[in-house]
């Protein structure tokens, strides 16, 4: 079965110094691009998987970039760097926010207008879900998901986004066994959500063992760019 690594990413700077955590210096980041373009790496969509007829369609290297909650600085240093190096990437939008400022976090950073998200080339960046109000889906009940997954829908009918059907996690949170999951996996079912994204930290098999435990790579601020090489080729599993 082919590898698809899923790397994640957040917020971007331009200060080279701030590069940590879940924030990754613009210098470092054009760093991985060029890598990837270099290397003969295919980037996708998660539209581009359900178009495939069969193995043959699957690229030699293939590999998936998201970005989670539309930050600004996401459509002012990332995207240029998409665009030059002729990637695609998804992004991930906690629609309650939009236009404003990350309030889940201390919100400090601002998140994209409904004019920037529909700016957007498509051919570029997949737009996709990842709740509306950046809740924990661990501590939520069926009935509050559900809430969440109506007000997102509201919200994308109102502006006319275009919307995949792929949900990012917040915080990577889900209910991990019993009835609980269940429950949860048959809301995202019923919701027709069509691949759910947790962290994981693996590189997944394509077609995914199950499409609502697809494992994404944490992409450190700090990381090398060897580090970076290791985790796209194995996942954070080899420290």
């Amino acid at each position: 079965m082919p590898k698809l690594p899923v790397l994640m990413y957040h917020s971007v700077s331009k200060d080279t110094g701030n590069s940590k955590g879940l924030t990754i210096s613009k210098e470092r980041l054009e760093s991985q691009f060029k890598f990837l373009k270099e290397n003969g790496y295919t980037t996708l969509h998660f539209k581009d998987l359900q178009a495939l007829k069969g193995p043959s369609d699957y690229p030699e290297k293939a590999v998936i970039i998201t970005f989670d909650d539309v930050y600004v600085n996401q459509l002012e240093l990332a995207y240029p760097l998409l665009e030059q190096y002729g990637l695609k990437a998804s992004f991930y939008i906690p629609f309650k926010y939009v236009g404003g400022t990350d309030d889940w976090n201390d919100g400090t950073e601002p998140i994209m207008s409904v004019t920037q998200l529909q700016s957007l080339n498509t051919d570029v960046i997949e737009l996709g879900l990842h709740s509306f109000a950046h809740g924990n889906y661990n501590e939520m009940s069926v009935e509050e998901i559900q809430e969440d997954f109506d007000k997102c829908k509201a919200f994308i009918v109102e502006h006319n986004l275009e919307i995949h059907n792929t949900l990012a996690y917040p915080y990577g949170k889900f209910p991990r066994k019993g009835e609980e999951q269940l429950a949860f996996f048959n809301t995202l079912h019923n919701n027709r959500v069509a691949y759910g994204l947790r962290i994981g930290n693996r590189v997944n098999t394509f077609p995914f063992k199950n499409n609502y435990e697809v494992q994404r790579i944490d992409i450190k601020g700090e990381d090398s760019l060897a580090t970076f090489k290791k985790k796209l080729k194995r996942g954070k599993g080899w420290f």
